[in-house]
């Protein structure tokens, strides 16, 4: 009887007891404010202040149900409460060694006041480099099974911004386009623009909206608004359905994030993303490994020896494991054809062709330091993950590269997360192609590499879309989300003026130190050579491949423009390496070197040679030694150029 009467009491006070808006929550530098308030109507709000400067203004939140209709309005907060974040934990691969998850959090519980009565709640919180929120929905009586139709949360902002756009057009897409400059009021209503939206604020903070711990919900995207200066979300449907989520409370949406930094690059540097999903899910990670991978597809299978009849074939992929194994290249990419035609949707993944030995060149690669990684098709994947990854860890296959999703509807993004988790089991990391935005589920899985979810190298077999504009425009858009499979080290290096798209031996319109860059700039513990051995072998830049890692310690964002140039550094133990990358316009770039400790330091510099504008696989190497009190290194650029540095204390 006691404990009834302590229920019953609790639920007096949440029917009868409300608290009065508006709400705020602040970052622990007091920076960020996030301010939640209930309007005319009980219609639900928030808005986001950085610096004091409003740079979201009072935005409504609303969803609708299928059965039940919208919700967002005649709400009364009966419920506030706070707490505060502060933890550390480490990343196995990426951009940082360690993470810090620092902010404060506000939990506001909304019950309805008409005949509904349902319950959801809010979840806010404040970064000292952004905000964040999202739905919660408790177990209830109002609300038991759900379907969810229409997200309609809401982006205000005070002014009519400039922002980095990628138009999609469909909810079915691989996120493999341009970011084009627009403005948020150029964003039509039946516009379907992929996350992440970068925004630059005039005289003013860069944000980027996006989301994070997409797990069972779908994708969101975004629409523009009939109010100016506004975006309204839109969710990715089940195929063949209107709606979009289908769950059962308890239930919660993903994480909906504004990212803030003072320049673009603080964006990069950010690691709001991993810090909104849960820890770690993996407890033996000693098999999971960054590294740069030797790769058949790009190429065409390009092999020099006369004796070797190229294909998929046992001979051609020791031809790559041999250069794999020459380089210090960890992987070796066994890319599609191995198991049969890479669009067969009934194809065993099970069984090689005639002309593959998977564990015989397994064996082949292990013996010479080298592990071997494999591509599929997702349907194949969907119905014989369970027997196909046992078979592969006994063959000793290492990861396997997952291709042709294009979607992220509920259903698919289900499918994502079974198959990492699977894949965990049987210790294989994964590489998505065909893929949605990153949203920074490897903290829970670092089993996740990388993904692609990004316009590559790949395009330049077919047309001449990967341009150095393109390039020094993707770092501080798709980048901010999370690694990205881009395939660099393209070494058929020419001008734009002799560029031709071909399948096989393509060529690339940068200069080689462009391409070289890549690898410092460009987030992926999995890095590919994308070109034939024949290419880079006996060729200037190869020995800054040979050193170049694919994880690291840290990372400084040196300078950058969106769309102009970036210039990045990163720390591997106790090395810093140093990559930038310009437009179609030369420049010479002053980068700061204020991130070195004390002493003396040896530079070994790769910039683009004399007249690489006219032979772009010019490359320049040449020594000095600085200090970090040294006011800068210039980086010499050509047109379409680039120039990297490895920075290593002197003893």
């Amino acid at each position: 009887m006691k404990k009834l009467f302590v229920i019953l009491a609790a639920i007096f006070l949440f029917t009868c007891q409300s608290v009065q808006t508006p709400l705020t929550v602040s970052s622990p530098d007091g920076t960020v404010q996030v301010v939640f308030n209930l309007s005319e109507g009980g219609v639900a709000h928030y808005s986001v202040l950085y610096k004091d400067q409003v740079i979201l203004s009072e935005s409504p939140l609303a969803l609708e149900f299928e059965q039940s209709g919208e919700w967002g309005s005649n709400l009364v907060a009966k419920v506030e409460q706070h707490r505060s974040i502060d933890e550390e934990y480490e990343l196995i691969v990426g951009k940082t060694k360690h993470a810090v998850n620092r902010c404060n959090e506000m939990l506001v519980k909304l019950a309805e006041t008409n005949g509904a009565g349902r319950q959801v709640h809010l979840v806010f919180r404040a970064y000292d480099d952004g905000a964040a929120f999202r739905y919660v929905f408790p177990q209830q009586r109002a609300l038991k099974d759900f379907a969810i139709i229409a997200e309609k949360t809401e982006f205000r902002f005070p002014q009519n911004h400039a922002c980095w756009a990628m138009p999609l057009g469909r909810f079915t897409s691989n996120y493999e386009k341009e970011f084009e400059r627009t403005s948020i009021d150029d964003i039509a209503p039946d516009a379907i623009v992929g996350l992440p939206l970068t925004i630059e604020i005039e005289n003013g903070p860069v944000l980027c909206l996006t989301e994070a711990n997409l797990t069972d919900y779908a994708g969101m995207y975004l629409n523009g608004a009939e109010q100016d200066n506004a975006l309204v979300a839109a969710l990715s449907p089940w195929p063949g359905e209107d709606v979009c989520v289908k769950a059962s409370t308890p239930f919660v949406s993903p994480w909906r994030v504004l990212m803030i930094g003072d320049t673009a690059g603080d964006l990069i540097e950010s690691n709001i993303i991993l810090n909104l999903n849960e820890p770690l899910a993996i407890e033996n990670l000693s098999w999971i490994k960054a590294g740069k991978v030797a790769w058949d597809w790009w190429s065409g299978q390009v092999v020099d020896d006369p004796a070797i009849t190229s294909g998929m074939n046992n001979e051609t992929m020791q031809h790559y494991i041999d250069f794999a194994a020459e380089n210090g290249l960890e992987y070796m990419l066994i890319d599609a054809g191995w198991y049969g035609s890479h669009r067969d949707r009934e194809a065993d993944i099970t069984q090689t062709i005639p002309e593959i030995d998977m564990p015989g060149l397994v064996t082949y690669a292990n013996d010479k330091g080298v592990d071997i990684l494999i591509w599929l098709n997702w349907r194949a994947v969907a119905k014989q993950m369970d027997e196909a990854f046992v078979l592969y860890e006994q063959w000793g296959v290492k990861g396997v590269k997952i291709d042709y999703m294009d979607r992220d509807d509920q259903e698919m993004i289900n499918f994502y997360h079974k198959a990492i988790k699977k894949a965990a089991e049987h210790h294989l990391t994964v590489d998505f192609h065909g893929a949605y935005k990153p949203t920074g589920i490897r903290r829970t899985w670092p089993n996740l590499m990388t993904r692609e979810g990004i316009l590559g190298l790949e395009y330049l077999k077919w047309s001449d879309r990967a341009t150095p504009e393109h390039n020094v425009t993707i770092p501080f858009t798709r980048m901010v989300a999370g690694p990205m499979d881009y395939t660099p080290g393209g070494f058929r290096n020419v001008t734009p003026a002799e560029f031709q798209s071909q399948g096989k031996n393509p060529m690339v319109p940068t200069t080689r130190c462009h391409q070289l860059a890549m690898y410092v700039v460009f987030e992926s513990p999995l890095q590919m050579l994308s070109d034939a051995p024949a290419n880079y072998r006996g060729q200037d830049g190869l020995d800054f491949l040979r050193l170049v890692p694919a994880t690291w310690e840290n990372t400084r964002v040196l300078t950058g423009k969106i769309g102009d140039y970036v210039a990045i550094a990163r720390q591997s133990g106790d090395q810093w390496f140093i990559g930038a990358m310009t437009d179609a316009d030369a420049r010479t770039l002053e980068l700061p070197l204020d991130f070195l400790g004390e002493g003396e330091y040896k530079v070994t510099m790769w910039s683009d040679g004399p007249g690489a504008d006219r032979v772009p696989t010019r490359v320049t190497r040449a020594q000095a030694n600085v200090t970090g009190q040294d006011v800068v290194l210039q980086a010499v650029m050509a047109p379409g150029g680039g120039f990297v540095a490895v920075v290593k204390a002197v003893k």
